[in-house]
């Protein structure tokens, strides 16, 4: 790790990132989700409708899809555009700062897939 975690605390100044009363604490939450990991991780890969995005992302309901990219939405990670098209067309895909997020979870999820199955010992 290339940073600890008292020295993030201490960027934050009067307020330490990531204490009850930071908002990081709320993207942290928004971006760890199940949910909100594995609609990162497919838009990783490029621009997605939403009836691909939810065969992509296996499980998860309509409902929460919606909340789940709304939310990314808010945050400045997924980028939403409208197509004046009958039926209306929608695509979904990562901004900037959604793509440098995705380059830090792929090797996490990388991991976790790489591990899977294998019993960690304390």
């Amino acid at each position: 790790m290339s940073v600890s975690f008292a020295e993030l605390r201490a960027r934050g100044g009067d307020k330490p990132l990531f204490s009850a009363e930071c908002s990081t604490r709320v993207v942290l939450d928004h971006v760890t989700r199940k949910w909100g990991v594995l609609v990162i991780v497919v838009l990783s890969g490029g621009t997605h409708r939403w009836g691909e995005l939810r065969r992509e992302v296996d499980g998860i309901s309509e409902k929460m899809l919606g909340t789940t990219l709304r939310t990314l939405e808010a945050d400045g990670f997924v980028h939403r555009e409208t197509f004046g098209t009958v039926p209306p067309r929608v695509e979904y895909s990562l901004t900037n700062r959604g793509r440098e997020l995705a380059e830090r979870l792929l090797p996490l999820v990388e991991w976790v897939a790489d591990y899977v199955g294998e019993t960690v010992e304390d």
